[in-house]
């Protein structure tokens, strides 16, 4: 059995939405970040850095996986069950920069937005809005020449990119409704990447 250890955010949503994807049951224990427990020490057992989503697959061949850190645990996933990530070939490959594209740069940066957004900070809020910007910019771009983000197949890059541009939709719409607007490739794969049955499960799970 999968277990993962997660909350109602971005990155905590990813590996919900891909096990939905994949048909392969799973367990959620939530991990309250109002209640701060995510640093408990049982928690901090399967993530030491704090953060979640964790996951434990007691069924994995050669013993118990624990795994930390949202890209690891869908890299983990997708290849065990075969499904999302090609195998080998620059298929894979593609996904996987894409991927890690999404790990470095727009999470953290929309992370940092949303933050100073409820702040008067007038200089950090031009800084992260225009980085914000320059990676929505990177992303449409890249889908003005493919169906989905890595190419025409739907990949974990897709689930790992979605969580997040979907909470800046929702929940940026001061900052960046404007620069969300005028992206057309972005608004379609928006609308195709949540369209999809299992995105709308994982996006809609709630404690």
């Amino acid at each position: 059995m999968i277990t993962l250890h997660t909350w109602t955010t971005p990155n905590g949503r990813k590996p919900v939405i891909l096990l939905e994807e994949l048909g392969e049951p799973y367990e959620i224990v939530p991990v309250d970040l109002r209640r701060n427990q995510q640093f408990e020490p049982g928690f901090l057992k399967l993530s030491p850095n704090n953060k979640i989503p964790a996951m434990v697959d007691d069924g994995a061949e050669g013993g118990t996986v624990t795994l930390f850190e949202s890209g690891a645990i869908l890299t983990y996933l997708a290849d065990k069950f075969g499904k999302c990530l090609a195998p080998s070939g620059p298929a894979r490959w593609q996904a996987m920069q894409w991927l890690h594209w999404q790990i470095g740069g727009l999470g953290p940066m929309l992370g940092q937005l949303g933050f100073f957004a409820q702040q008067d900070d007038a200089f950090a809020l031009d800084r992260f809005v225009k980085e914000a910007d320059r990676l929505l910019t990177v992303l449409d771009t890249q889908l003005g020449s493919s169906q989905y983000v890595a190419g025409d197949d739907y990949t974990i890059a897709d689930i790992a990119c979605y969580t997040w541009v979907q909470a800046a939709t929702e929940r940026l719409q001061a900052p960046l409704g404007d620069i969300l607007a005028s992206k057309a490739d972005l608004q379609r794969w928006i609308a195709l990447v949540g369209a999809r049955p299992a995105v709308q499960k994982g996006m809609a799970w709630q404690v």
